[in-house]
């Protein structure tokens, strides 16, 4: 008990520690610039870092002083709040995780290395991530890329540009939808791509929010399916990062679909 106590400390902490980091990196950029609004971002920027660090750690430190409270609380009760108190470490890992690409991407882009990769299968790579919980809701997927669609890009971003998507998917979409990839058109430098899910979309209100940073449209849902509020935003920027573009629109048929550019090599 004392060891795994011991555990989940040690991740806070070292999770708190690169928090830290991050937003002394975000406020000391803010200060070197001269505009305003930069500035002003960015303090916002940092004020939401705070609040979302707030919420698991606040879970953690409550479960933990609940089980040193209770010495005598019964083993399978004490179970269940180390386990959640283990699932809001992932939380936080998660969420210091995405904001640390975010800083990388925005600061030290220059160190995010390019090379040929091929789009079929980074998107077939990701499909084989999530097979278990795809096929747990019923849903399908339909990679109609075709094999040979390369990019000269950061493989990793790539990757994480796919993977949020469908993991967007799997959170918020429903259960027994279709997930659909294509490339529809290749103009000179550029693929363009579509992603789109047959689930239930988002109100219209919401579609030019939902690549803000921690935006969410139900915050008692997003909690309870996890994450850390910050995956289309990560799209957003690795699509900026390789010189796209993303929207986002409500398809007629129901669902939502995204639609992206990618370099398929450089100037």
């Amino acid at each position: 008990m004392k060891t795994l106590l011991i555990i989940i400390n040690v991740v806070v902490g070292m999770a708190l520690v690169g928090a830290g980091a991050l937003i002394h990196r975000v406020w000391k950029k803010s200060q070197q610039k001269a505009d305003l609004q930069s500035q002003k971002l960015k303090k916002q920027m940092t004020s939401n870092i705070s609040h979302e660090l707030r919420t698991p750690v606040t879970s953690i430190r409550g479960y933990l002083e609940t089980i040193i409270a209770c010495p005598d609380m019964a083993p399978e009760k004490k179970q269940m709040f180390i386990e959640k108190a283990y699932n809001q470490t992932l939380r936080l890992t998660e969420l210091i995780t995405d904001m640390a690409l975010i800083s990388k991407m925005e600061e030290r882009s220059e160190k995010l290395h390019k090379e040929e990769i091929d789009l079929y299968d980074v998107v077939n790579e990701v499909f084989d991530e999530f097979e278990e919980r795809i096929a747990e809701k019923g849903n399908k997927v339909e990679n109609r890329l075709s094999a040979g669609t390369v990019l000269l890009a950061n493989r990793s971003l790539v990757y994480t540009i796919v993977r949020n998507l469908v993991e967007n998917t799997l959170k918020y979409a429903g259960d027994g939808v279709t997930m659909h990839i294509e490339c529809y058109s290749t103009i000179e430098k550029y693929c363009y791509i579509t992603y789109y899910d047959t689930g239930s979309g988002v109100p219209e209100d919401h579609l030019d929010k939902i690549f803000e940073r921690f935006y969410r449209i139900d915050e008692g849902r997003a909690r309870d399916v996890g994450g850390s509020g910050l995956g289309l935003s990560i799209v957003k920027n690795a699509v900026k990062f390789h010189g796209g573009t993303v929207r986002v629109i409500n398809r007629l048929e129901g669902g939502l679909q995204f639609f992206f550019s990618l370099r398929r090599q450089d100037d």
